[in-house]
């Protein structure tokens, strides 16, 4: 695995009872956990609302965007990633965020290494993928990215 041109970097996210797995590229930071309150009649999938630079972002669940319970961190465990929107680039919703459950990861990988599995996939999910021995879930960021649109409304 010399090759630099032949791996992508990558981050492993973990959420609860899996990893996700991104490109570096889509993520603009991790920050410790802290949110606003979500308020009111807002989304089950909505854990509060993000102040980084100056922009106030959602914070997905992405348990509970996956059909699961709204999952918040033990203490001193989880981050948010703040992931780059991947949408059209005049779009106001340029950024959202995900809580994590634990310190995302990094990992290089080469394509030899990623298998796609058939296992089971809820709605934020793209695909289950086996990377060395390891599931790991690939999201589905337009759906993700579309939440966070309907909590912009």
């Amino acid at each position: 695995m010399n090759d630099n041109s032949q791996t992508l970097s990558c981050v492993m996210i973990p959420v609860s009872r899996r990893q996700l797995l991104l490109p570096n590229v889509s993520i603009a930071e991790v920050v410790d956990y802290a949110c606003n309150d979500a308020g009111t009649e807002t989304p089950g999938w909505l854990a509060g609302r993000l102040d980084w630079r100056g922009l106030n972002l959602p914070v997905i669940s992405y348990d509970a965007a996956n059909g699961g319970a709204l999952s918040v961190p033990g203490e001193n465990r989880g981050r948010i990633v703040v992931l780059n929107t991947i949408s059209d680039a005049r779009s106001d919703l340029r950024f959202m965020a995900l809580i994590t459950q634990g310190i995302p990861s990094q990992v290089r990988i080469t394509r030899e290494q990623v298998k796609r599995l058939d296992g089971e996939t809820g709605p934020a999910d793209l695909m289950q993928v086996d990377v060395d021995g390891e599931a790991a879930w690939i999201p589905d960021l337009d759906y993700l990215e579309s939440l966070a649109r309907e909590s912009e409304a």
